[in-house]
Protein backbone atom coordinates (compact mmCIF):
# COMPACT_ATOMS: atom_id res chain seq x y z
CA UNK A 1 0.00 0.00 0.00
CA UNK A 2 2.11 2.87 -1.36
CA UNK A 3 -0.60 5.58 -0.04
CA UNK A 4 0.93 4.20 3.96
CA UNK A 5 4.74 4.77 3.24
CA UNK A 6 6.00 6.95 5.52
CA UNK A 7 9.69 8.29 5.66
CA UNK A 8 12.06 7.35 9.22
CA UNK A 9 11.66 11.10 10.23
CA UNK A 10 7.49 11.04 9.28
CA UNK A 11 6.71 8.23 11.66
CA UNK A 12 8.55 9.54 14.49
CA UNK A 13 6.79 12.84 14.27
CA UNK A 14 3.55 10.76 14.09
CA UNK A 15 3.97 8.47 16.68
CA UNK A 16 5.16 11.34 18.74
CA UNK A 17 1.83 13.54 18.38
CA UNK A 18 0.03 10.06 19.25
CA UNK A 19 2.20 10.26 22.42
CA UNK A 20 1.81 13.94 23.01
CA UNK A 21 -1.96 13.54 22.21
CA UNK A 22 -3.85 16.81 23.46
CA UNK A 23 -0.31 18.82 23.95
CA UNK A 24 1.57 18.17 20.69
CA UNK A 25 2.69 21.59 19.22
CA UNK A 26 6.03 22.45 17.82
CA UNK A 27 8.48 22.57 21.06
CA UNK A 28 6.97 19.48 22.80
CA UNK A 29 7.39 17.68 19.58
CA UNK A 30 10.70 18.83 19.37
CA UNK A 31 11.74 18.06 23.30
CA UNK A 32 9.73 14.82 22.96
CA UNK A 33 11.95 13.56 19.90
CA UNK A 34 15.12 14.59 21.54
CA UNK A 35 14.46 13.32 24.88
CA UNK A 36 13.42 9.66 24.13
CA UNK A 37 15.83 9.20 21.51
CA UNK A 38 18.77 11.43 22.05
CA UNK A 39 18.57 12.91 18.99
CA UNK A 40 18.69 16.52 17.81
CA UNK A 41 15.77 17.97 15.62
CA UNK A 42 16.61 21.17 13.80
CA UNK A 43 12.85 23.31 14.02
CA UNK A 44 13.07 23.54 10.38
CA UNK A 45 12.88 19.67 9.68
CA UNK A 46 10.33 19.46 12.13
CA UNK A 47 8.04 21.71 10.03
CA UNK A 48 8.90 20.31 6.87
CA UNK A 49 7.77 17.11 8.23
CA UNK A 50 4.52 18.31 10.53
CA UNK A 51 3.24 20.13 6.94
CA UNK A 52 4.01 16.88 4.91
CA UNK A 53 1.62 14.81 7.58
CA UNK A 54 -1.11 17.67 7.65
CA UNK A 55 -1.10 17.44 3.62
CA UNK A 56 -0.80 13.58 3.31
CA UNK A 57 -3.98 13.61 5.89
CA UNK A 58 -1.90 12.12 8.41
CA UNK A 59 -2.22 14.86 10.70
CA UNK A 60 -4.81 18.17 11.58
CA UNK A 61 -4.12 21.37 13.28
CA UNK A 62 -5.75 23.79 15.34
CA UNK A 63 -4.90 26.78 16.80
CA UNK A 64 -4.46 27.37 20.94
CA UNK A 65 -6.10 30.47 22.77
CA UNK A 66 -3.55 33.23 22.67
CA UNK A 67 -1.35 33.80 25.89
CA UNK A 68 0.13 36.45 27.72
CA UNK A 69 3.64 34.31 28.22
CA UNK A 70 4.06 33.78 24.15
CA UNK A 71 3.58 37.43 23.30
CA UNK A 72 -0.12 36.85 22.30
CA UNK A 73 0.68 34.21 20.09
CA UNK A 74 -1.11 31.34 19.89
CA UNK A 75 0.14 27.39 19.25
CA UNK A 76 -0.20 24.98 16.49
CA UNK A 77 -1.71 22.04 18.14
CA UNK A 78 -1.97 18.26 16.36
CA UNK A 79 -3.93 15.66 16.31
CA UNK A 80 -3.21 12.19 14.36
CA UNK A 81 -6.08 11.40 12.33
CA UNK A 82 -7.73 8.45 11.24
CA UNK A 83 -5.59 7.74 8.22
CA UNK A 84 -2.67 8.71 10.22
CA UNK A 85 -3.39 6.15 12.85
CA UNK A 86 -3.76 3.74 9.58
CA UNK A 87 -0.65 4.84 8.38
CA UNK A 88 1.28 3.68 11.30
CA UNK A 89 -0.98 0.47 12.13
CA UNK A 90 0.27 -0.39 8.02
CA UNK A 91 3.91 0.90 9.30
CA UNK A 92 4.01 -1.55 12.15
CA UNK A 93 2.82 -4.26 10.94
CA UNK A 94 4.96 -4.53 8.04
CA UNK A 95 8.13 -4.33 10.15
CA UNK A 96 6.54 -6.30 12.56
CA UNK A 97 6.50 -8.58 9.90
CA UNK A 98 9.91 -8.15 8.36
CA UNK A 99 11.29 -8.99 11.84
CA UNK A 100 9.40 -12.21 12.30
CA UNK A 101 10.93 -13.45 9.33
CA UNK A 102 14.46 -13.37 10.17
CA UNK A 103 15.62 -16.80 10.51
CA UNK A 104 17.46 -17.43 13.70
CA UNK A 105 20.56 -19.00 11.77
CA UNK A 106 21.00 -15.38 11.09
CA UNK A 107 21.85 -14.19 14.26
CA UNK A 108 23.78 -17.27 14.67
CA UNK A 109 26.21 -15.72 12.06
CA UNK A 110 26.25 -12.41 13.94
CA UNK A 111 27.73 -14.32 16.88
CA UNK A 112 30.82 -15.61 15.50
Amino acid sequence: MKEYQLGEFEEIVLLTVAILHEDAYGVSIKQEIETRLKRSVSVSALQTALRRLEKKGYLKSNFGEATAIRGGKRKRFFKVTKAGKSALDYTKETRMSLWSAIPNVTYEYARA
